[in-house]
């Protein structure tokens, strides 16, 4: 059960994501924050610390999520193409849901400084291991064609951008569109029949 402390916490940092994604973190002081929570500088210091503290939260929380839901695909699905699919459905589901947020990764991650730069950095390189290593593994298969790692990059970026467009409640859910781009892709990839 959340505390009221927690649930005060989780609307501010709701808030800030729409703020920061809106106006920027640059763009967006304390007191703007503070405005839009109905809080004073210091009850919402009691709350977030700093307001890098905050961009640090928006940009790792969901990428949090996503590690989690990729580790647990690495360990209960072999076939690389369903690992793959399970990967892009809730990465699109995600981003539909969490728009602001990752509005704000994309956008402002690289103001964080330090050990928070660090610590976000490694999440995301971790994330793109996932998908790089279900790629290798259906190479290995002899499902699809050598991928260069540069192109990892690339089908991720395919995904990512999506954070400018897609919505949770459009024409086709996310996980059609993430089916679309990967049958797309896979056709692509598909290695020769001998």
């Amino acid at each position: 059960m959340s505390t009221r402390y927690d649930l005060n916490r989780a609307e501010i940092l709701r808030v800030s994501a729409e703020l920061f994604a809106r106006s920027g973190y640059h763009g967006t002081g304390i007191a703007d924050l503070g405005t839009a929570v109905g809080l004073g500088r210091g009850a919402l210091y009691h709350y977030i610390g700093s307001k890098e503290e905050v961009l640090f939260a928006i940009s790792s929380r969901q990428l949090a999520q996503m590690n989690d839901v990729a580790d647990e695909l690495a360990l209960t699905e072999p076939n690389p193409e369903r690992r793959l699919r399970g990967l892009a459905r809730a990465l699109l589901r995600n981003i539909a849901e969490h728009r602001a947020e990752w509005t704000v990764f994309f956008r402002e991650y690289h103001a964080l400084t330090g050990d928070r730069r660090a610590r976000v950095v490694a999440a995301r390189e971790r994330y793109e291991s996932h998908w790089r290593h279900a790629f290798d593994q259906g190479v290995r298969d002899g499902v699809f064609t050598l991928l260069p790692p540069l192109m990892i990059k690339g089908v991720l970026g395919m995904f990512n951008y999506s954070y400018l467009w897609l919505t949770a409640d459009g024409a086709r859910t996310p996980e059609e569109i993430a089916d679309g781009f990967l049958d797309a892709l896979i056709t692509g990839l598909a290695a020769p029949n001998p």
